[in-house]
């Protein structure tokens, strides 16, 4: 019986070695390093493994003095060290500790165990070095521009110098998918051009690309690299020395970016332009070129770290090595790009959770909306549902939500009431949690849920709590949903969320502080939030809703002379900032009333003070002192408000039913959607 021990057991290379190891030999029994917070990972990954009876968890910590193991290890006659960050974007201490460090710790367990060391280099420990690079050669002076390239050669050298610890080294290429399969884990190396590739395939396939000439690169499948590992680590003879894991002949980028872009449908290029290598090796030394070409690799999705190391300088001469694996070859890149391509489109793609074009909008999408059991939300709610959305309604009364999600239902839609007050932080959390368990994910959220006061400053030094309260629904509650909801969307690179905001932000008109405050602080965060998730695919729409005849401002009785959208009205609007999703959707008036402030601010506030002083104060803030209000919403007096409409009316009313006159500004003021 052969027992091993392997670190990085539960990474993507490491998983078929131990598989590999196992069915090799039906007496073999595998311990797995295993952090204590990965063992649900472990147990997942070995679940399906036939041989799973004789492959075991070893709890420790590849970065922890003695690796961890307060127990001490199994007997072991192989200790297989595959266990490092590969992360070519990571930094100086956080690849030290892992690469070297435990690298250190590993070396001392295979002293102690007294058992052969198989440790996993990479093609990196060249450098920069220009030539024939073989299996023997290790410290040729070449230059190590990254942490990586660095804490992977100082590894290797303390392998090396440990004399009394019988050794073997393997040196992979760049590893991609399964050349069977496709199957990746994640984004790396030249993953990182396939959704610049994936531009370019939205032009005729029959364009004459020219290609630059970018050198060459080495790659090779996971497959391969595993099953040559599995026989080299059971062949007897062969310690102390190093095997070269890569594609014995180098591979140009215009060839891999050819194979590439035949499986995804774009233009294969007409080859290389003759001397652009050498002239991108000039343009480099020119200050500041090479920070322009990390600021646009950046914007295409490629870490600027990992650019400059997908070539090689070196050619890797395996001969040594495939000597010792009679039959087993490395396939040629052509032969499975198209697997790799559509598993990453469908798994790994960071657009992949976008609209189809020719899908139907909404069809099959989820959308979450708030405040949902009446008004707006519930127009919305059965808005989405008409289109084919799955539609997650949120509100507090559970009565309301539970009627207003089987109105929906009734007619023919697919609805869900979740009751949630959004103001309960632990409420969120498992509303959030609840939901993208039994639905995956959200597409859409819009936050429509809101509360409004109308009451005048002077009239509230007494009640901090009004402002406290809006603040809590209209800001807090919205900006916790988004926060709980982003990361499942920064993850699908897909996700838009739509706040309700309102014209009074717009307007600022007088005794709607609290509510206005509050929904300026939303559509500010938005903003802010929106520019740095744009890459990510989550985009954001305020609209910046005019009043709308909702039961939330039914006290106020000089809205009952005002020529008011509905509700199903306002749902067309949400419905355009879900299709098309605008920057932000604003109305004739609103936009009016900014440029009259910016223009003539002093007009702007006269005509604001004389609707304040004409629109009466409402019934709760009219109270004595001492007295208790016993409505949530206050409850307007009669008069003066007609008379105030005749004074106030003509300036902004008209704008409301202009559509001609809307459209005409909007040619004017682009960006701003009426």
């Amino acid at each position: 019986m052969v027992s091993y021990i392997v670190t990085g057991g539960t990474g993507f290379l490491g998983r078929r070695v131990v598989r590999g190891l196992l069915a090799a030999d039906p007496t073999a029994i595998v311990h797995v390093l295993v952090r204590a917070e990965s063992l649900a990972k472990f147990t997942a990954h070995h679940a399906q493994n036939p041989d799973s009876d004789r492959v075991f968890a070893l709890v420790g910590d590849l970065t922890a003095e003695g690796l961890g193991l307060g127990d001490g290890a199994p007997r072991a006659d192989h200790v297989l060290h595959l266990g490092a960050v590969y992360d070519m974007t990571a930094d100086e201490q956080t690849a030290h500790a892992a690469n070297v460090a435990g690298t250190r710790s590993v070396i001392e367990l295979a002293r102690s165990l007294d058992a052969t060391l198989h440790h996993v280099s990479s093609v990196a420990v060249a450098g920069d070095h220009r030539g024939k690079f073989f299996e023997e050669d290790f410290d040729l002076g070449q230059n190590l521009s990254s942490p990586y390239h660095r804490t992977k050669f100082a590894a290797e050298k303390l392998v090396r110098e440990a004399g009394d610890v019988r050794w073997r080294v393997y040196r992979p290429a760049i590893i991609v998918g399964d050349s069977r399969t496709g199957e990746m884990d994640k984004i790396d190396g030249p993953y990182y051009f396939f959704s610049a590739i994936s531009t370019l395939a939205a032009l005729p396939s029959e364009l004459p690309l020219p290609l630059p000439d970018l050198g060459a690169t080495n790659v090779v499948p996971v497959d391969y690299v595993a099953e040559a590992m599995v026989r080299l680590v059971r062949r007897e003879g062969l310690d102390g020395r190093t095997f070269h894991l890569v594609n014995p002949r180098p591979q140009p980028f215009g060839e891999i970016y050819r194979a590439l872009a035949t499986a995804a449908g774009g233009p294969v290029g007409i080859g290389t332009v003759p001397g652009s290598a050498r002239a991108l090796s000039g343009l480099g030394q020119v200050p500041g070129a090479n920070a322009v070409r990390d600021f646009l690799f950046e914007q295409a999705g490629i870490p600027a770290e990992v650019a400059p190391h997908v070539g090689f300088t070196a050619e890797f001469i395996a001969e040594s090595t495939q000597a010792q694996l009679p039959g087993l070859t490395v396939p040629a890149f052509d032969t499975y790009a198209d697997r790799l391509w559509d598993f990453w489109r469908a798994n790994l793609d960071p657009g992949r959770g976008r609209q189809d074009a020719n899908a139907p909008q909404l069809a099959g999408r989820t959308v979450l909306i708030t405040g949902a059991s009446s008004g707006i939300g519930l127009a919305t709610a059965h808005a989405v549902a008409r289109r084919g959305a799955i539609v997650l309604m949120v509100a507090r009364g559970v009565e309301d939500l539970t009627a207003a999600a089987e109105s929906v239902r009734a007619e023919g839609g697919t609805a869900f009431a979740y009751p949630c007050d959004i103001t309960d932080a632990e409420g969120v959390e498992l509303l959030v949690k609840t939901v993208l368990t039994e639905h995956d994910h959200v597409d859409y959220l819009i936050n429509n849920a809101g509360r409004s006061i109308r009451r005048s400053v002077a009239n509230s030094v007494d009640r901090m709590h009004d402002f406290e309260r809006t603040m809590a629904v209209n800001y807090f509650g919205a900006v916790r949903l988004i926060l709980a909801l982003l990361p499942s969307m920064r993850e699908r690179h897909f996700g838009h969320i739509v706040n309700i905001s309102s014209i009074a932000v717009q307007t600022k008109a007088p005794r709607f502080a609290a509510y206005a405050a509050s929904k300026s602080a939303l559509d500010n965060f938005s903003e802010i939030a929106a520019v740095e998730n744009r890459g990510a695919g989550v985009t954001f729409t305020s609209i910046r809703m005019p009043l709308v005849r909702t039961p939330m401002i039914a006290p106020t009785e000089v809205y009952r002379y005002l020529p008011l959208p509905d509700p199903e009205r306002a749902a067309d609007i949400v419905i355009r900032a879900l299709l098309e999703r605008p920057d932000r959707i604003d109305t004739p008036v609103g936009t009016f009333s900014q440029a009259v402030e910016m223009f003539m601010p002093s007009l702007k506030r006269t005509i604001m003070h004389t609707g304040f002083r004409l629109f009466g104060e409402s019934t709760a803030a009219q109270r004595k002192p001492g007295e208790v209000a016993v409505a949530a919403e206050p409850v307007e007096p009669a008069e003066p408000t007609r008379n105030a409409l005749t004074v106030l009316g003509p300036v902004f009313a008209p704008l409301m039913v202009m559509p001609g006159s809307a459209a005409r500004m909007g040619r004017i003021l682009p960006g701003v959607h009426w």
